[in-house]
């Protein structure tokens, strides 16, 4: 009898095991996992908000190679007029690397020479370039670097402004996401250059054109794909920054250091995040969110400064609201004044928060200064008083007159 109890238990015991490790393994599949890359360093970033999806090794110093020219570019917008005419020196015709074969005088507008570098990635034009926008080659590089910080690219160092192999040239995949991002929000022509499939530049001394094809593979094979900008060195290895809209909603995608997988390997990445993730206006610009009483005034409305949206998992849990407000509102009250903080949490997690400001101006009543009832006591009390005064000089001066008239009667 204790043994048939005892195998009971045994096999009830390894049915339960069972149950459970299946459950588990189960849960664990059903998990989307991001998918394996080859490149040493690699990253996903939302354009919109900044927010990181995917990260590996992301803030290890690698050589960037030419996706250097995304900088090189920003500064060429943002510092020069795209019709400007630059003039070949000596120094870009002696670029190493990929070229548009730039001749000594030879001549192109600003625009031009932008669409060489970005689309052909000629080094030869990114040395012209720095040499138009910076007066030299050093000093360029030196506005790069400014540029950089500025950004917030902390961990990056450009000593060229083509990414050729030097000692020292050096940027993170989280960096270079950074100034992908802004290139891609504060500069329209950059988006129309990197999305640029083909293009067709003048070449001076010759009976054609200069015929510009884009690097980018991914502009022809991945759907969204609108840039960014290819390199590759020995030392680099194959590095790209990747970008792709889909449903209005733009991603970043950067590899480092990786071979001839990272066209695959960054399609991948892509197609993971928009397939796992959403991107969710949580509130808007202006949105109502309470009336609060005022000290010293009427009510004020208070309404969100700015917007909020982030990106989340799909199915994730419901983003929750806690708002704290300032512990003594009084009047007055700007419209505009911050007057509190709303911020965003899910589950545990702090997503981010948003200014609360008054919609309305709210003037101090005026019965709530010291210096009214001051002069409302005083009133009070004065007034009477001059006024009895007053009728007891008029009842003086009306006997004054009585008393004169009856004299001369």
């Amino acid at each position: 009898m204790k043994k048939y109890i005892y195998f009971n238990t045994y096999i009830a015991a390894f049915l339960c095991f069972f149950i459970f490790s299946a459950s588990v393994a189960f849960a664990d599949t059903s998990k989307p996992v991001p998918p394996a890359i080859t490149g040493e360093a690699g990253i996903v970033m939302d354009v919109l908000t900044g927010k990181v999806l995917y990260e590996k090794n992301s803030h290890v110093p690698l050589e960037p190679a030419s996706t250097t020219k995304i900088m090189t570019a920003i500064l060429a917008l943002e510092k020069g007029n795209l019709s400007d005419m630059v003039v070949t020196s000596k120094e870009p015709p002696l670029a190493d690397g990929t070229r548009i074969y730039l001749e000594e005088g030879e001549q192109l507008t600003l625009e031009q020479m932008l669409y060489g570098m970005m689309l052909n990635s000629g080094n030869d034009a990114a040395i012209a370039i720095a040499e138009h926008i910076g007066g030299s080659v050093e000093a360029f590089v030196q506005m790069m670097n400014d540029k950089a910080k500025e950004i917030g690219a902390y961990n990056t160092t450009f000593v060229n402004p083509s990414g050729l192999p030097d000692e020292g040239h050096l940027t993170t995949a989280y960096d270079l996401a950074l100034i992908s991002r802004y290139a891609l929000l504060n500069l329209p022509e950059f988006r129309k250059i990197v999305s640029t499939k083909t293009m067709e530049i003048p070449w001076q001394g010759q009976e054609w054109d200069r015929q510009l094809i884009n690097l980018n593979k991914l502009l022809w094979n991945y759907e969204g794909a609108d840039g960014v900008k290819t390199g590759y060195t020995s030392t680099a290895g194959n590095t790209l920054v990747a970008s792709a809209t889909r449903n209005g909603w733009q991603l970043i995608s950067v590899m480092l250091k990786s071979n001839a997988d990272i066209w695959s390997d960054s399609a991948a990445l892509l197609d993971y995040c928009f397939e796992n993730f959403e991107i969710k206006n949580v509130i808007s610009e202006n949105a109502n969110i309470t009336e609060e009483n005022v000290k010293y005034g009427d009510p004020v409305k208070i309404v969100t400064k700015d917007g909020f949206t982030t990106v989340v998992k799909k199915n994730s849990l419901p983003i929750t609201t806690k708002m704290t407000l300032n512990k003594d509102i009084k009047a007055p009250i700007a419209k505009g004044d911050v007057l509190g903080k709303l911020v965003f949490y899910q589950g545990e997690d702090e997503l981010g928060s948003i200014d609360l400001i008054a919609a309305n101006d709210v003037k101090r009543k005026i019965y709530t200064f010291w210096w009214f009832w001051l002069l409302t006591i005083t009133l009070a009390v004065y007034t009477p008083f001059r006024i009895m005064v007053g009728i007891r000089r008029y009842q003086r001066h009306k006997r004054k007159i009585r008393y004169v008239t009856y004299r001369y009667r």
